[in-house]
């Protein structure tokens, strides 16, 4: 069993109540847990509330211009991909991968059998997990691994566009 020596709920409820929605954190800032055997650590439920916003997000005009082609299903699981982003500090694998040798992240979105990835850049930080602030670069349909490396020399130029010009659009 665990024994729960100190939690900050400044801004968090704990619950463990298995019927709300829950989220399990590892780590989480002011939250230490002991036990007398690591393995039989229970799953601790900390559900926090999703109007609380820990990243604002940024869209290009690219990313805009593809999510606005998509349909009310699709845009739907992105508008939910969204609001993960935004609200909860440790984002699942399953919804945000940092893509291996560059500075971006993917954001992925699956609807039936069809895969999406949006190339996203945390601005204020190296670390995802970190920022405050994140960009949505450009999106895509992915059919293979090859296309990558076309997507991401697009969101670079995206970003360029954005570092040079100042783009602001939301």
């Amino acid at each position: 069993m665990f024994s729960l020596l100190k939690v900050d709920h400044s801004d968090c409820n704990a619950t463990l109540s298995k019927r709300e929605p829950t989220r399990l954190f590892y780590g989480v800032r002011d939250e230490y847990f002991s036990s007398n055997i690591f393995g039989d650590l229970e799953e601790i439920n900390y559900f926090c509330s999703m109007n609380d916003d820990i990243r604002e997000t940024y869209h290009s005009a690219e990313y805009d211009e593809y999510y606005a082609s998509l349909d009310a299903k699709t845009k739907a699981k992105y508008d939910y991909v969204e609001t993960i982003i935004k609200t909860q500090y440790v984002v699942n694998k399953k919804f945000v991968k940092n893509l291996e040798g560059t500075e971006f992240y993917e954001a992925r979105i699956s609807v039936g059998t069809n895969e999406h990835r949006t190339i996203v850049f945390a601005v204020d930080s190296y670390s995802f997990m970190e920022s405050k602030r994140v960009l949505f670069l450009n999106s895509f349909l992915k059919k293979d691994t090859k296309q990558y490396k076309g997507e991401i020399e697009t969101a670079r130029q995206i970003l360029n566009k954005y570092i040079q010009g100042g783009q602001e659009d939301d």
